[in-house]
């Protein structure tokens, strides 16, 4: 396993959590490969209480499986998982942008706030933070919270798939200008065209985290 820098920002769980997730997305952690705690932990710099913070939640994320007694090993990434997942929140949440209205004017605001944050992220996981904080956002006034709560848990079983495709800024830009689609179709005061747009944003990432899943497998990485 090749070393990497130690970490030196505050939110240690949250950062492992990052690191790990973009190690088993580009292979460092290879499919089915057993998570050596010690040894991870010394490659990070970090104690095993954060490490074991980060292991659980990526665990919850479906990023790795746990067996008792044995302990996390890392979960594969499939073609057929990505499109039973992906196929999911295009149903969701123009629905929940439906429920929940027109925005209001701070609502929006914090949105365009969002959008350009999003837009300058320089990394994956600051883009993927970014990009599902203003999806929660955008639904935030849905009034049907087991919808929002299905949501906020695909989030999570999605995200190791979207770290792929977010760490391209290609595909950041692209989302960026959906984003402002979505927000002038809210300005506009026209939901129908929003959530339509909405659908778009959610769809547009199925073909390149596809392409790169079949590049991956033909490399012999799952």
């Amino acid at each position: 396993m090749q070393s990497t820098r130690p970490i030196r920002r505050l939110n240690v769980s949250d950062t492992v959590a990052g690191l790990v997730r973009a190690m088993i997305v580009d292979g460092r952690l290879a499919p089915g490969e057993r998570v050596n705690e010690v040894r991870l932990s010394e490659a990070l710099g970090v104690s095993r209480t954060p490490l074991r913070e980060a292991l659980s939640r990526l665990a919850a994320e479906g990023a790795l499986f746990s067996t008792p007694a044995i302990g996390y090993s890392v979960r594969p990434l499939t073609v057929d998982e990505f499109e039973q997942l992906y196929d999911i929140r295009p149903m969701l949440d123009p629905e929940a942008l439906r429920l929940a209205g027109l925005p209001s004017r701070a609502r929006l605001a914090r949105l365009e706030a969002l959008n350009r944050r999003f837009a300058a992220a320089r990394d994956a996981e600051s883009a993927i933070n970014l990009d599902d904080e203003w999806h929660l956002e955008l639904i935030g006034g849905c009034p049907n919270r087991v919808l929002l709560e299905l949501i906020e848990g695909m989030i999570l079983r999605t995200r190791r798939y979207e770290v792929a495709l977010l760490r391209e800024r290609p595909n950041r830009l692209r989302a960026t200008d959906d984003h402002d689609r979505i927000l002038a179709a809210l300005r506009a005061g026209d939901l129908p065209q929003a959530c339509a747009a909405l659908k778009n944003n959610m769809e547009s990432g199925r073909e390149p985290i596809l392409a790169w899943l079949t590049s991956r497998a033909d490399c012999g990485a799952t």
